[in-house]
């Protein structure tokens, strides 16, 4: 199977001002082909760093898909780029400026002068129209790699992509296998101690797996290379099996599932009502469990006795409540159930601003576990 890299082109990602979404969607596209991306690169408005990062790109892996740099001003380097890596010069092809003066005038407009940079692609290269804007794309192919260059516009990149890059790769590098991944999500058990558990699978070659840390939540990751979609499910529901099976109640959910709709199916299962109260969270409880009330100033001491009230006066048969302090970095948690009355109060070893987003998922796994005893 090919292997890939994708370089993003823009001094404006660098700097932050946008957020690059283009490489996760090319990467989920070459995952469905099959194809293994080996390195992920961001690289500003600069005509020779862009072609020392293709000339990089290619010597690692066969396809290189580069994305942004593409319109018409002298900041949109990456024709220039491509032809610089492969030691070609940049040509003029009246086709592609009638395709762009055609998409202009859709909007009664002519094209400025600067604007024939775009009809400009590296000398030999496959030119790939644009029907959906006007920064026209192409394809430059040598013996061993092939270099794709889309534009930076993410649904002009999505459809090239699906309608003409796509049957490209799958024709040059007969692309018969996919690729296809289940993320299972686990809480109330942390990296290190969920690594101990499954250490043999992370040595799997097909499928893999691996692990990713959040606050408060560990991902599992099990990718199958097959050839069809079915034989992937099977390889990855083995793997799946076996996971559950040594961790248990630890996971909780799979792929898009959330740890509130984990918390709130338990709660549902026991035919349980709730409400909940908050303090010091800016209202993050509040997003994820309906009926949960922000407190300002409320303390850990009286935290059980405005949970009892708020309990009583909307007539719930479970409350939950939750104290952080991003200074101290601790959170209280403090829950009620048909079964009694629990507290907890923990510290938080990792950067404050991200205790809030710790305490309450660990509250919900809490609600989650305390809830499931009573199934």
């Amino acid at each position: 199977m090919p292997s890939a890299e994708i370089i993003t082109i823009g001094t404006e990602i660098l700097l932050g001002e946008i957020v690059d979404t283009n490489t996760r969607y090319i990467a989920r596209v070459l995952r469905g082909m099959g194809v293994d991306l080996y390195r992920v690169v961001t690289i500003g408005d600069n005509t020779e760093r862009i072609a020392q990062a293709i000339r990089s790109s290619m010597q690692h892996a066969e396809i290189v898909i580069t994305t942004g740099g593409l319109g018409p001003t002298v900041d949109d380097p990456t024709r220039e780029a491509v032809a610089l890596a492969l030691g070609v010069e940049t040509e003029f092809r009246e086709d592609l400026w009638q395709q762009v003066v055609d998409v202009i005038s859709r909007y009664g407009r002519k094209p400025s002068e600067n604007q024939k940079r775009q009809a400009y692609v590296p000398k030999g290269a496959l030119a790939i129209k644009n029907p959906v804007g006007t920064a026209p794309c192409f394809i430059v192919e040598t013996e061993s790699n092939v270099v794709i260059s889309l534009p930076g516009v993410p649904n002009e990149m999505e459809y090239i992509l699906h309608e003409s890059i796509v049957p490209h790769l799958q024709k040059r590098f007969d692309l018969n296998e996919i690729i296809k991944i289940k993320v299972l999500h686990c809480a109330g058990l942390g990296e290190g101690r969920i690594d101990e558990k499954i250490a043999d699978l992370e040595t799997l070659s097909n499928p893999t797996v691996g692990l990713a840390a959040h606050t408060g939540v560990v991902d599992i990751r099990i990718a199958a290379k097959a050839r069809n979609e079915t034989e992937a499910d099977e390889m990855i529901a083995k793997i799946e099996a076996d996971v559950r099976q040594r961790l248990g109640e630890i996971v909780f959910g799979a792929d898009e599932d959330k740890l509130e709709e984990a918390a709130l199916n338990a709660v549902a299962t026991c035919g349980w009502s709730l409400i909940g109260i908050e303090s010091g969270l800016d209202g993050m409880l509040a997003r994820r469990i309906p009926h949960t009330a922000s407190l300002p100033d409320l303390n850990p001491d009286s935290l059980m006795d405005a949970l009892r009230a708020a309990r009583a006066e909307s007539k719930t048969d479970a409350a939950i409540g939750v104290i952080a302090s991003v200074e101290n970095r601790t959170a209280d948690i403090a829950l009620i159930t048909p079964r009694g009355e629990k507290t907890h109060h923990i510290t938080y070893g990792g950067p404050p601003r991200s205790v809030t987003r710790w305490a309450v998922n660990l509250a919900l796994d809490w609600l989650r576990r305390k809830a499931r005893e009573n199934d």
